[in-house]
């Protein structure tokens, strides 16, 4: 039986570790002082330092690499939660049930050097298709909330969606930011 009191109060129950992530994933917070203007912005993925890397030296800093990962895990583990996929507190460090396996590229002989400058505008069909599904998700969500509530269960067709809409976008977010496989990703939901 899932747990109806935090699946009622989700978005509220997630405030902390959203701001957790808010922090890593590069947020930025502005305010205004007395005739200034403050900005603080935090770290986030090591994306144009790996395509400058990539395209002078072809070379993925192994670091930068799982520092991109494990945000990637994190950030995952954060929208399974969000998304009612999972009722456990998503962890900052451990794995829990969210599994993302992405092999290290050995970026000589598995990356085109001059690829990563063109990626994120290849992927631009898949950003218009994961808009309406993105929508689409979201709508399922809020359905599976009062299944949930109603039933204790989150209807199977429903999780399945929702999952496949992660997949997909994982897998765009592997090819275009990530920038660890030359490989375009399918249009697909499975």
């Amino acid at each position: 039986m899932r747990l109806l009191v935090t699946t009622f109060f989700r978005i509220f129950v997630a405030i902390p570790i959203l701001i957790v992530l808010g922090l890593v994933i590069g947020a930025t917070f502005t305010w205004k002082g007395v005739g200034v203007n403050y900005v603080l912005a935090f770290g986030g993925l090591v994306i144009l330092p790996t395509l400058l890397m990539l395209l002078f030296r072809q070379k993925y800093p192994r670091w930068w690499f799982d520092w991109n990962l494990a945000l990637t895990k994190f950030s995952t583990r954060v929208s399974a939660y969000l998304l009612l996929l999972r009722d456990e507190y998503p962890s900052t460090d451990e794995e829990q049930a969210i599994h993302i396996d992405i092999p290290y590229p050995d970026a000589k002989e598995e990356l085109n050097r001059w690829l990563p400058l063109v990626k994120w505008i290849m992927a631009i069909p898949h950003y218009i298709v994961l808009t309406f599904l993105y929508i689409a998700m979201w709508v399922v969500v809020i359905i599976a909330w009062f299944a949930i509530l109603f039933t204790g269960r989150y209807p199977k067709s429903l999780f399945d969606f929702v999952v496949n809409v992660l997949r997909w976008a994982l897998r765009v977010v592997i090819y275009a930011f990530l920038l660890t496989t030359d490989r375009y990703p399918p249009f697909q939901l499975d």
